[in-house]
């Protein structure tokens, strides 16, 4: 009975001992992957020297922002990460840690593509861009736009870089190199990557890398600069103080830009409701504990929003998609500035005459119409 409880416990001890050798090995290889992205990183390297125009003022340009989700979100999709609760007080949570297959990764990556071009934009602003990454099966997304908009500059900043997540444990994350990406067929005379607060703590830090937001300056016809901004704000923040720390960061650039007399205009993710959207889609879930309200009283003097209250452009991950279930919100659009004119802002569900709602991502694109005045 002895030789057995001592075996019993060799072998328990044994196995501690594995455990504490694998785990500490594993958290010392992420701590060592680990990394920040300088303030203010030179993106110009990016851009080529072309015959490109500048911007015109008093005349109409088509600005999209899209977040293409690393290609996974299409309908059937639900993220890991993400919970929600059902009106009837059922409690839901996401199955995937990375898309379903490269075939469906490809599918959505293409599709995305395709709609993106179909809005005929001068500038495209889009997230979650990956290059390479075990969520997409290393599917190079920056260089599929690159193919399709051949005739554009186009510039890319890393806002979310990874060492080999195992998490979740039947489905792991795995490696990520992800960002995001401006397009242009007008002149880009510069490109910066500004750095935003991100969340420190042990081990989101691991989750939650290096968000930021990518300056780009295009000159006018009036020796001004449009300077737009391609930004995606950090989601999985609880109680938003991160959030608002980039939030304050962002308007402190904006009310530089505006004070020299520039056109500003921010495009992106903003990861609040930006339209007064927060109940106004049908939705047999509860309000999810990830939205926040952006007001535009908090915006600085001189800017306003240019979004669209009459359809969503994301949709709770929680659960696969389906019309009149799913949590939606507007949380995608823009930010100008009062010398930039609004002509249209629309959140594309539809197009000519197809049913286009979340089809490749978790998020619709953004359609702006805009002037600068002189």
């Amino acid at each position: 009975m002895k030789k057995t409880f001592k075996s019993i416990m060799i072998i328990l001890l044994s196995f501690i001992i594995f455990l504490v050798v694998v785990v500490g090995g594993y958290v010392g290889y992420v701590s060592i992957q680990y990394y920040r992205i300088e303030d203010l990183k030179d993106l110009s390297s990016d851009i080529i020297e072309n015959e490109l125009p500048v911007a015109l003022v008093n005349q109409e340009y088509t600005a999209v922002t899209y977040n293409i989700g690393f290609g996974a979100y299409d309908r059937d999709y639900s993220f890991f990460m993400d919970k929600g609760t059902m009106q009837d007080g059922t409690k839901t949570v996401g199955k995937y840690g990375k898309a379903v297959s490269k075939t469906s990764a490809l599918t959505n990556t293409n599709g995305a593509v395709d709609l993106a071009a179909a809005l005929e934009a001068d500038i495209m602003l889009f997230q979650e861009v990956d290059i390479q990454s075990n969520r997409c099966f290393g599917i190079n997304q920056y260089e599929k736009l690159q193919d399709r908009f051949d005739s554009y500059i186009s510039t890319f900043g890393y806002n979310f870089h990874t060492a080999y997540l195992f998490y979740p444990f039947h489905d792991p994350h795995g490696t990520t190199k992800a960002g995001i990406a401006t397009f242009s067929n007008l002149k880009i005379a510069s490109s910066v990557r500004h750095k935003l607060p991100v969340d420190e703590s042990f081990p989101n830090k691991f989750f939650d890398l290096d968000r930021c937001f990518v300056v780009n300056r295009i000159p006018t016809s009036n020796a001004k600069e449009l300077v737009m901004i391609n930004v995606h704000l950090s989601a999985y923040d609880e109680g938003g103080l991160i959030r608002a720390q980039q939030l304050e960061v962002l308007k402190t650039v904006l009310e530089t830009e505006y004070a020299l007399g520039n056109y500003v205009i921010a495009g992106g993710d903003f990861n609040h409701d930006i339209a007064s959207t927060l109940n106004s889609f049908p939705t047999t879930q509860l309000l999810p504990e990830w939205i926040f309200v952006l007001e535009e009283s908090q915006l600085p003097s001189g800017f306003r929003f240019a979004s669209s209250d009459l359809a969503p452009t994301c949709r709770a991950t929680d659960i696969p998609w389906e019309e009149g279930v799913n949590y939606t919100v507007t949380i995608d659009g823009f930010i100008v500035s009062d010398n930039v004119s609004t002509v249209l802002v629309e959140n594309i569900v539809s197009l000519n005459g197809q049913d286009v709602n979340f089809m490749y991502s978790d998020h619709n694109p953004v359609k702006f119409i805009f002037s600068l005045i002189d």
